[in-house]
């Protein structure tokens, strides 16, 4: 039996606190009232990429637990969190606590389900697939697994304006990319590569040398042209970090800051990430806040 709604929330808030993220989730920047409800999206997301990702669960096990996940969202979203339909790989308490927030959040911010089915759409495309042939798979790829979390944070806060939420689709997908590059290294170990092989074959990139971790002349120019797209990609959804008002806004800024910044530091190092993985710290906090501050000034 669940307990009430906001003990339910405060699951999904630790869940939020407890997994490491490039970017801060649910944090204190946020609007007070936004919280409570983009933990929930996020705990909801990230036991989803946990199923696709996490443990050594043969495919055809992974990719039922994300049927059972996906009929638990939409009997959530249909005044029915009690229902156990599918596996249930999370304590039963936490698991119905996180479907008992996240029905409260879709419908008190209205929220489309068809939003939270393209995130599981991405993730069981994680289970099948590990190559892209092409940027245009790549950006469809991103278009589920990203572009709906900016969508569904736009949504909790109330915006409705398409073309601030083309820009997030933009940031989302820049962040998504910079992630790719950023975890090269793990995700080749993994057996996975999200830089289109069009590319590779172009460049003569031989998929052998990230077997042995080297980052040869090919595989740097192929991350080149990559992290170009990339920082292409962040220009075009800058206009979201200005429509955006307060301190949404404010979070929209530091995080296009954090991305930006991570991928000039990939950029920097040569893309090498075999021997060092750029990441944000606490050293680079006064510097974005004030380079967010500056940017709101503007």
């Amino acid at each position: 039996m669940v307990t009430g709604v906001a003990e339910a929330y405060d699951t999904c808030a630790r869940i939020a606190r407890d997994h490491y993220e490039n970017f801060p989730v649910a944090s204190v920047l946020l609007p007070r009232r936004m919280r409570p409800h983009v933990a929930a999206v996020y705990a909801f997301a990230r036991a989803a990429d946990d199923f696709a990702d996490e443990g050594d669960l043969a495919p055809a096990a992974r990719l039922e637990m994300l049927e059972g996940w996906g009929a638990r969202l939409h009997a959530c979203a249909a005044h029915d969190p009690s229902d156990s339909a599918g596996l249930q790989p999370c304590a039963p308490s936490e698991t119905d606590k996180i479907f008992l927030a996240l029905g409260s959040t879709i419908r008190a911010c209205r929220l489309p389900v068809s939003l939270f089915d393209d995130l599981l759409s991405a993730f069981r495309q994680d289970v099948t697939t590990t190559r892209y042939e092409t940027w245009d798979d790549l950006f469809d790829y991103c278009r589920r697994s990203a572009n709906p979390v900016g969508r569904l944070v736009l949504a909790v806060a109330g915006v409705e304006d398409e073309a601030l939420a083309r820009s997030s689709d933009a940031v989302c997908t820049a962040l998504q990319l910079t992630n790719f590059w950023q975890d090269l290294a793990s995700d080749w170990r993994r057996g996975r590569l999200y830089l289109p092989f069009e590319d590779c074959r172009r460049e003569g990139a031989d998929p052998a040398d990230l077997d042995a971790g080297r980052l040869t002349p090919a595989w740097r120019s192929v991350l080149s042209r990559a992290g170009a797209r990339t920082a292409a990609l962040f220009e075009q959804g800058r206009a979201v970090c200005g429509g955006v008002h307060g301190r949404l806004g404010f979070e929209l800024r530091l995080t296009w800051l954090g991305g930006r910044r991570i991928l000039s530091r990939l950029k920097r190092e040569d893309y090498d990430v075999f021997h060092r993985r750029p990441a944000l710290g606490a050293p680079d906090v006064p510097a974005l806040v004030w380079q967010a501050i500056r940017w709101r000034a503007r």
